[in-house]
């Protein structure tokens, strides 16, 4: 391996990030300076931003404005309080009720809306005042809320599944969205198995035992947000239409149900249009850098190098697995997680292939790993949402976020060395 561009490439990110500047330019300069090793000046910026206008060059990446566009108008739509009724007639009774109720809730508002950031908004806005006036420490409310608002990003419609279909060379999106289900709702259930024995460990009270007619009741008013999951992935697995062509749909279907629900006014569009114009374009300008450095990456033989080097330390499954987990986990703590996966799955894909792992599974094992980076500092942004919305600190938060943390890599691990966890329902639908 050519030490020199990797060398360049490593220091100039870690020099770039240490000076405060943006994720997306510390990508795109270090790249532009390892290639500057090998090419000359202006021949090197401009296959740089040549590499960054190509890489959006990609029918389906519309879906990636598309779906944020609808979650935003889910979350001024008043669906989060719909979802968090309905979770709370489900589970109000546990020990740790409005614990549970917030995993439930965000899990449900993470997938609809696509966003953990969002989810993380709401629920910790919504529920976070609601579970401190009935006992439950803040830090707690915050560390469940942080880490149950990344599932939402394995349950699809998920940009970040999207983004993983583009870098691994077009695995089925419809496959991939089928696969999150099953980990994501495991993801979920560890998360509140782990949330009740801490709530009855600290005697939280519960949120109240719910009829039969309640939970219908709260069933029927959020029916109409949930349907969308049926439309969008019902109507990518049938065949009806692509992922981008449900991403419009979905748009369309929100603004309606907002409109009906009378939560969200024509006069409301222009915010909700800039808001989501601002993180489309940080979004895609993050694809656009981390598409330069993979470009930069296969010029240099670097995934290569580094598949003949992870199999040359053991061919055994299980070991590789193990190594690509704990590396995946390192990157998730220091990188966002659509550069990361745009980077790392060229680089680590070739090196499962040749194990005889599915990339479906794969895909879902690299999104959950990155997910436990999104609740981890220095860079994680759902953390700091989740602490900014519950105003209390880093330090406060990590001694309750440590056994979420476990019940989290628990389920990372089920999901790694037991595939059918994840290919059982792409396989049913005939995604072989």
């Amino acid at each position: 391996m050519e030490l020199i561009p990797v060398i360049v490439l490593l220091l100039s990110f870690i020099f770039f990030i240490s000076i405060g500047t943006p994720v997306a330019w510390s990508i795109a300069l270090s790249s532009l300076l390892t290639i500057i090793t090998s090419i000359p000046g202006l021949p090197a910026v401009t296959t740089i931003a040549q590499r960054m206008g190509t890489g959006l060059d990609s029918f389906a990446l519309l879906a990636i404005p598309f779906f944020i566009l609808s979650g935003q108008l889910m979350t001024h739509g008043g669906i989060a309080d719909r979802l968090i009724g309905f979770a709370k007639t489900l589970v109000g009774a546990f020990p740790g009720g409005l614990a549970l109720i917030n995993i439930i809730a965000a899990m449900l508002m993470g997938a609809i809306a696509g966003s953990a950031m969002a989810s993380a908004s709401a629920m910790g806005t919504i529920l976070g005042p609601e579970m401190e006036k009935e006992g439950y420490s803040k830090e707690y409310g915050a560390a469940v809320n942080i880490t149950s608002a990344t599932i939402g990003l394995v349950i699809p419609p998920s940009n970040v599944l999207i983004v993983y279909s583009l870098a691994s060379g077009g695995v089925s999106i419809a496959a991939l969205f089928l696969a999150g289900y099953i980990p994501g709702l495991l993801t979920g259930l560890f998360l509140m198995i782990v949330a009740a024995i801490w709530a009855k460990r600290k005697g939280y009270k519960t949120a109240g035992t719910s009829s039969l007619r309640e939970v219908m009741s709260t069933f029927i008013i959020a029916f109409p947000s949930l349907l969308l999951l049926v439309i969008v992935i019902g109507g990518i697995v049938a065949g009806f239409f692509t992922a981008t062509e449900a991403s419009a749909i979905a748009v369309l279907y929100t603004f309606l149900l907002g409109m009906i629900y009378k939560e969200i006014q024509f006069k409301d569009l222009p915010k909700i249009l800039l808001e989501s114009s601002k993180t489309s374009a940080i979004v895609m300008l993050l694809i656009a850098a981390s598409m330069s450095m993979s470009w930069i990456l296969s010029y240099e033989n670097i995934p290569q190098n580094l598949s003949d080097l992870l199999l040359s330390i053991s061919d055994n499954k299980i070991i590789i697995l193990l190594i690509i987990n704990l590396l995946l986990l390192f990157v998730g703590i220091f990188m966002d997680m659509t550069p990361a996966v745009l980077i790392f799955t060229p680089i680590f894909l070739p090196v499962v292939k040749s194990l005889g792992i599915d990339p479906i599974q794969f895909g879902i094992i690299m999104v959950l790993n990155l997910c436990i980076g999104l609740c981890t500092p220095p860079v994680g942004s759902v953390l700091f949402v989740g602490i900014g919305i519950a105003k209390t600190s880093i330090e406060k938060v990590i001694k309750p976020l440590l056994p979420l943390f476990a019940a989290m890599i628990v389920a990372l691990m089920l999901i790694t060395f037991f595939p059918q966890l994840t290919l059982w329902l792409p396989n049913l639908f005939g995604f072989n």
